[in-house]
């Protein structure tokens, strides 16, 4: 059975992009009445985005709006109970202290997976700003494989990439930042991968491991220009048809967890 293709509709931003309005099998998820969600999710945006997610697995896609979200893998990876590796694509490494112990942040989420997921093994963070790296605390090094954005660059890092050793099914998160501004418009600063080098990319982790799910965030904000706002919701619905078209082809790789 093909894995869900699920749309988290925050900002109403997917409904001005052509691959999604055109595609009767996604599943949308309302999330636009929520409160507390906005960048920083507070105890009761979590409980009623848990909510929200309960009937939906974390095998499958998932598209989940504007880089102010990327906290929702951390609720779609509490989902899996069984060991797992996460693979996150993203121009920050979303690993600082949160401002606000008690709530979960778009820029603290992946150092909160790796607090409290007991069953995650690694973390392979890919396009990272090196600047951004360096200030990830040390005590985090161990668990998490950093390839910066300049190491991309390298012949050696692709050697290095297809040789990495994971023991367990992956998990893929993909912020579409660590895009230059010609294959995707984002409201964050931006990397420079065009999208051929990540579906590259991607395609070596869709090849040689075995996928559980994978989200996609990383949508542009709305602005008052309306002229802009068409082109760059043209932009990100080109890239998002495209990692959608390039994930549907190798879904019958998509693992299911025992617990699902």
């Amino acid at each position: 059975m093909e894995k869900p293709i699920v749309i988290m509709n925050f900002t109403n931003v997917y409904k001005e992009e052509a691959f999604a309005r055109h595609s009767p099998d996604f599943a949308w998820i309302d999330c636009t009445h929520l409160s507390g969600t906005d960048c920083y999710c507070d105890a009761e945006g979590a409980a009623a985005i848990r909510r929200l997610i309960a009937a939906y697995p974390p095998e499958g896609i998932h598209f989940i709006d504007s880089g102010d979200y990327h906290y929702l893998t951390k609720f779609w990876t509490d989902k899996i109970t069984e060991p797992f590796s996460l693979i996150v694509f993203d121009h920050h490494p979303d690993m600082q202290p949160p401002l606000f112990e008690e709530m979960l942040s778009c820029g603290s989420w992946v150092k909160d997976v790796i607090d409290t997921n007991p069953f995650l093994r690694k973390v392979l963070l890919i396009g990272a700003s090196e600047q951004l790296v360096a200030a990830v605390p040390e005590e985090y090094r161990e668990k998490v494989h950093f390839y910066g954005e300049k190491a991309v660059r390298h012949e050696d890092f692709w050697h290095a990439f297809a040789s990495e050793h994971i023991a367990e099914p992956v998990y893929i998160s993909v912020d579409k930042d660590v895009l230059n501004p010609q294959s995707a418009a984002t409201n964050w600063d931006q990397g420079s991968l065009d999208l051929s080098e990540l579906e590259q990319l991607l395609g070596v982790i869709l090849r040689q491991e075995e996928v559980i799910g994978m989200d996609i965030c990383g949508e542009c904000a709305a602005t008052l220009d309306i002229f802009e706002e068409g082109r760059e919701a043209e932009l990100d619905s080109l890239a998002n048809q495209q990692l959608l078209a390039l994930f549907r082809g190798y879904c019958k790789k998509f693992v299911s967890l025992r617990s699902n």
